[in-house]
Order: structure tokens, then sequence, then C-alpha cells
């Protein structure tokens, strides 16, 4: 398992914000993103999560609480070997999250390559 500090792990997360095109970060809409250092109990290996209404399914009038986009550390770091490995874990996961406030699903992002 790779040692970070969670510090260093939030930056690698902003880091992969920050490679998001932002032609698609403006379409973004009332999303934020968090690091927490476990998954949930009943999935510990899961590496990140999508909590929210999908862009696709919001009507006009949706005026709902923030959709979440969580990244966790302890998952990610225990498949890990280097830091490098982690900023590629976290991308591929930030991107598989965000695709997901997009409305596109576990099925299409594996056409796509993203699994």
């Amino acid at each position: 398992m790779m040692e970070m500090t969670r510090e260093r792990f939030e930056e690698l997360v902003s880091d992969a914000l920050d490679e998001i095109p932002p032609e698609l970060t403006a379409m973004m809409d009332n999303v934020v993103v968090l690091v927490e250092d476990d998954a949930p109990a009943d999935d510990p290996d899961l590496l990140g999560v999508y909590d929210g209404i999908p862009l696709t399914e919001r009507s006009l009038s949706w005026t709902g609480l923030p959709d979440r986009i969580t990244i966790f550390r302890n998952p990610t770091l225990a498949i890990c070997e280097t830091e490098d490995d982690v900023v590629d874990e976290v991308s591929i996961t930030v991107v598989h999250e965000i695709a997901h406030h997009f409305g596109i699903d576990d099925d299409r992002l594996h056409d796509l390559g993203w699994d």
C-alpha cells in the first residue's frame, strides 16, 4: 500500500480536476468534489462515487442540494505502488465520476475504455 498524506492526496484530486477541459467544467452544475479516507463499509474497495441527479435527468425546475463526487483515499492508495500510480488512479476516478454527473453510465464508460 502506498503511503500519502491526506493533504497530498487532496492536491492530486485538485490537479485531476484542473485537467478537465474548461468547456466541461463550465457545464458542471451544482456539484461538489470531496475526499474521504474510507469507502462505505458495504463497498470498501470503491475508489469514488457520484451521488446526485445527473444533468441528463434534471428538469428545468430542479433546485436540489449539490451533487457529490467523493474520491476515497485509502482504497486508492491500497491498489497503488507509486505516486505516479496514485496520480493515474485519481485522474481516472475523477473523470469516471464526472462522467456520471453528465449522465454517462458504467457500460458506456467501459465502451470508451474508462474502466
